[in-house]
């Protein structure tokens, strides 16, 4: 659209008298100079006739006192500029061409370059000159909107209203009013390991169950990805410590990973890119490109960060290299989840179409490699999590029309445990500290259950959040949960034994 509208407003004024010639009803066969003595007897009378907003509307602006206005309607109809009896108005960057000075006649006439004489109707070469150097710097920000930067790409530590602690009965964020009793009060037993420590209202948090925007770092700091930026929080003295923006309001976060021992974050964008940024240093390390869709999924092994698509491509990045890809593999489907085991040696890799893929470490090998196992699921393998006293044991929650809890033995490939919830699972994490389960659920009661292991007896449900609990991250220490939901609430919850 803004390829064709640059064209419409630097046509040639040949194009405007073809334009004309065929669009207006009353001039019929004439000669070309019968024509010319026609259009400058409407220039005269300060009719506009051209076939553009270039060469008709300023000519009519002129003779106006009044400040010109931008008007988009005025650009929509092209059939009409031949004549146009309504008033008129200057697109913003035209308003310099109608305001060039035009000198008093009993002034003395000036002949050089610097200072030509204008007359009352500017002529086209003028008018052209002055154009060349105003039109881009305004059409560019308003037309090519793909590449308007809403937000300066870098890290802020301004206020931001994205992430607000909940002020509970002063509290005016929307629907707060309305769940202000029922967090943590509806359990199936007497005993609550889980007690609500902070609520954040959040603003930008995408419904999306094929994201992972969530993460906690060994610093206790949590990385949240909304809209088209990452928003740093400190969970010492619950605030946004950085955020993160993305170069275009047209992109957005589709998932964050810290790295396992330090500041460095990496961030999946909707466009493909891999970005690495330094939180200490408030710098962008680079930027990895490769993918060709939604990157929904990250991991990291040590100084290797493994990302999964939409396409169904896993790449495996060496960030120390500057040849970046050292490895490949894929699925059929899209990438929903990937996670390396706490013995960095297995990669797990889950897809929208229900396989669980068990990977070897071999990230440089030339070739893509074959899995060491692939489980069926019946619905996206987007919940999982490696057991943390268990390697080679991994948790895996069903979908909307599936809704159970299955554990694998990632050595052979063979289900251990199996348990229904009746609910759809959307996240889940291990508590090393007690040996039990949580996971996060959606339809029909976005609940928080706690469950035994190996029984997979539930211990209890946790009711909080009014949307499907979509991520849920430990902190290091094992004594804090940090969920957000759809409903764009999260939690900060204390874990106790």
């Amino acid at each position: 659209m803004g390829c064709g509208l640059q064209a419409r407003l630097t046509h040639s004024p040949g194009d405007a008298e073809q334009s004309l010639w065929s669009k207006t009803p009353d001039i019929g066969k004439m000669s070309y100079s019968r024509f010319k003595r026609s259009i400058l007897r409407r220039r005269a009378r300060q009719i506009p006739v051209a076939s553009s907003p270039i060469s008709s509307r300023w000519q009519y602006c002129q003779g106006q006192h009044q400040e010109p206005a931008f008007s988009e309607q005025s650009l929509s109809s092209s059939d009409e500029y031949w004549r146009t009896p309504e008033k008129l108005v200057l697109l913003p960057y035209l308003t310099e061409v109608s305001n060039v000075s035009v000198p008093d006649s009993t002034s003395k006439p000036s002949h050089s370059e610097d200072h030509p004489i204008v007359s009352h109707s500017i002529s086209k070469k003028s008018m052209r000159k002055c154009l060349n150097q105003k039109k881009l710097s305004f059409l560019q920000p308003q037309i090519f909107l793909t590449s308007v930067e809403e937000h300066k790409t870098g890290t802020s530590k301004l206020h931001n209203t994205t992430m607000q602690i909940c002020e509970k009965d002063s509290c005016i964020h929307r629907g707060c009013g309305q769940n202000k009793t029922d967090v943590s009060l509806q359990n199936s037993s007497n005993r609550s390991l889980l007690q609500p420590d902070v609520k954040i209202h959040l603003s930008g948090l995408r419904n999306d169950y094929y994201l992972n925007l969530l993460d906690w770092n060994s610093e206790n700091h949590v990385a949240l990805g909304l809209k088209s930026a990452a928003y740093i929080w400190n969970t010492e003295n619950n605030s946004i410590a950085q955020t993160i923006l993305l170069h275009s309001s047209s992109t957005y976060v589709s998932s964050v990973s810290w790295i396992n021992a330090g500041s460095c974050l990496a961030v999946g964008t909707s466009n493909g890119e891999v970005q690495l940024w330094d939180i200490e240093t408030q710098k962008r390390l680079r930027n990895m490109l490769g993918h060709m869709s939604v990157v929904g999924a990250l991991s990291w092994n040590q100084h290797i960060v493994s990302s999964g698509s939409r396409l169904g491509h896993i790449h495996h990045h060496d960030v120390r290299m500057e040849e970046h890809l050292i490895g490949t593999q894929r699925h059929k489907q899209g990438i929903c989840s990937l996670k390396w085991s706490p013995s960095e040696k297995l990669l797990a890799s889950g897809s929208s179409d229900g396989i669980l893929k068990i990977w070897p470490y071999d990230p440089g090998s030339s070739r893509i490699s074959t899995p060491l196992q692939s489980m069926v699921h019946p619905t996206a393998v987007k919940a999982m999590a490696w057991c943390p006293w268990l390697s080679d044991h991994i948790a895996v929650g069903g979908g909307m029309s599936d809704g159970h809890i299955r554990i694998w033995d990632t050595s052979n490939g063979k289900m251990t445990d199996s348990m229904s919830t009746n609910s759809q699972i959307c996240s889940m994490l291990w508590l090393p500290d007690t040996r039990e389960l949580v996971t996060g659920h959606g339809s029909p009661r976005n609940q928080m259950s706690i469950w035994q292991y190996p029984s997979l007896a539930k211990v209890t449900d946790i009711h909080g959040h009014i949307g499907r609990v979509l991520h849920l991250v430990l902190s290091p220490d094992h004594k804090r949960i940090f969920s957000a939901a759809a409903n764009e609430t999260s939690f900060i919850w204390k874990y106790s034994k």
